[in-house]
Parts: structure tokens; sequence; C-alpha cells
């Protein structure tokens, strides 16, 4: 899970994440990690200052198909989305 200390991840998080997270669900997102890299940096790309903790609680939505992904995001206008993201990001339920 390494790379995901590009995206602003520290040890810490990283051993919480694998801690709250079946290990089945660990082994999809190194599988597929190319795929969570890519939808990381499209939340990245968007703005979007908190993406260790939406990953941390989020992160099977992480293993969605990068088109789906994006068009969860893509219905909102990016700089309230971000926003909105920033004050809570229990919205990633509704969106």
């Amino acid at each position: 899970m390494k790379f995901l200390e590009k995206f602003g991840f520290n040890k810490k998080d990283i051993e919480t994440l694998k801690e709250n997270s079946t290990n089945n669900l660990i082994k999809e997102l190194e599988a597929h990690k190319k795929l969570v890299v890519k939808n990381l940096e499209y939340l990245n790309d968007l703005g979007v200052t908190n993406l260790v903790e939406i990953f941390i609680y989020y992160h099977d939505m992480f293993l969605m198909d990068n088109s789906n992904f994006e068009e969860i995001f893509n219905k909102y206008e990016p700089a309230s989305l971000v926003e909105k993201l920033a004050k809570d990001v229990r919205i990633m339920e509704y969106l």
C-alpha cells in the first residue's frame, strides 16, 4: 500500500486502513493499484484536499471503473463539490 504515500498518506494512515479493512479488500486494492491511483489522481486533480480521509472511509469506491467513478463527481460543479467534501466527507454516501 506504499503507493498511497504519493497522495499524502503517512504510515499511520496506511496502518489504520489495514486494521479497519478486511484482508480481501486490502488484496483487492493492491491488485488493482493502477485503478485506485487513477481514481485518486482524478480527485486530486479536482482539487480535493482531504483525499486521505475520503479514502479511509470510502476506499471500496476507489475500486470502481474509472469512467463510472468520474461520472459520480462530474454531475457537480467542481469548486462546490470540493468545498462540501472538505466540510464533511459523509456526503460521499449521497453522490
